[in-house]
């Protein structure tokens, strides 16, 4: 019986779909549009709410959300930024060492039941560590858009990720487009 390759980088060699990108492989400008895309359906967000203890009427309460200014349910925040993130793994932080920061979170307009997310990531910046030669940091802004390209959420994080080759040079390394 063959043996079973665990590590992701020998699955990789296999052929299989890179997860994630080393810091050499991030340029600064670079727009990953994320897929799939994800519907939100009311069992989702009322699962979410259920499992964070969040009970507030607007996101669970079909009653109370009809009396509220935008007239029925909305998806709760904290789902859309967890989809949003969880749709960029495989693009930005699928060989993270460790998600340092989560920036700017805004939700600009509301996100309903049945509303279908798409999500997208730009490269803001890309900086080799000072100390520690085999990884570095790779700032992103993520944007959040429903099936009709209204911006619904919004977000900027930091990545720590390794390097393919540590210590050599990057170019366009520490650029920041903002």
């Amino acid at each position: 019986m063959a043996q079973l390759e665990t590590e992701q980088s020998a699955r990789e060699a296999s052929g299989a779909h890179p997860y994630g990108r080393y810091l050499e492989e991030f340029e600064v400008g670079a727009v990953y549009k994320h897929w799939p895309a994800k519907t939100v359906t009311e069992g989702d967000d009322h699962l979410f709410c259920l499992l964070t203890m969040n009970h507030h009427p607007l996101h669970i309460n079909d009653v109370y959300a009809r009396r509220s200014q935008q007239g029925r349910n909305v998806v709760v925040g904290p789902l859309v930024y967890s989809l949003a993130l969880g749709m960029s793994v495989s693009d930005v932080s699928g060989k993270a060492i460790a998600n340092l920061a989560t920036e700017e979170l805004k939700h600009p307009a509301p996100v309903f039941h049945g509303d279908t997310l798409f999500c997208e990531s730009e490269v803001l910046e890309v900086k080799p560590s000072q100390s520690k030669p085999d990884r570095g940091t790779v700032r992103v802004h993520t944007r959040v858009l429903n099936q009709d390209g209204v911006l619904v959420a919004e977000f900027k994080r930091v990545v720590l990720v390794p390097r393919k080759e540590p210590g050599a040079p990057l170019q366009g390394a520490e650029t920041n487009v903002e």
